[in-house]
């Protein structure tokens, strides 16, 4: 929604995170051809990448504008996990991502992890903190904007 609405091309991390060719759902991406892709995406003039990794994406937080941590309720989150996997299993949705019920599952328990543990310190500790604005909404952001 932020790219269409300032026309800046838009990256999903797990789409460089994950070798979305494997045969089966899960496999990483090697960490050379996924630094790569990143460092392609970040010398761009203007992008915006997202994404829940911390460690590799460096690049990115050095050399952005503003990093915007979106937190809706944890409710919110499992129901759109849940709503996306559906989609995916039914058709509705086209993707290469094969998740599975039980793969489904483990990533509502991470969720919850990160969501109490990683993402909080994250916050925290982050190098770049005075970039950091975080918001509970999409509508958030885009009001950000118009300020």
């Amino acid at each position: 929604m932020l790219s269409q609405e300032i026309n800046i091309p838009h990256y999903d991390l797990d789409d460089i995170f994950w070798e979305n060719d494997a045969d089966v759902y899960g496999v990483k991406a090697s960490e050379e051809l996924r630094d790569q892709k990143l460092i392609e995406i970040v010398n761009q003039d203007s992008w915006i990448v997202e994404g829940v990794y911390r460690s590799w994406v460096e690049p990115s937080f050095s050399t952005a504008d503003k990093i915007i941590v979106l937190m809706p309720s944890l409710s919110v989150q499992e129901a759109r996990i849940w709503k996306r996997y559906e989609e995916r299993v039914s058709g509705v949705a086209v993707s290469q991502k094969r998740e599975t019920f039980e793969g489904v599952r483990n990533l509502i328990e991470w969720n919850k992890k990160y969501n109490s543990e990683k993402l909080p310190h994250f916050i925290e500790n982050c190098e770049y903190k005075e970039k950091i604005i975080t918001v509970t909404d999409n509508l958030d952001i885009l009001e950000l904007l118009r300020n």
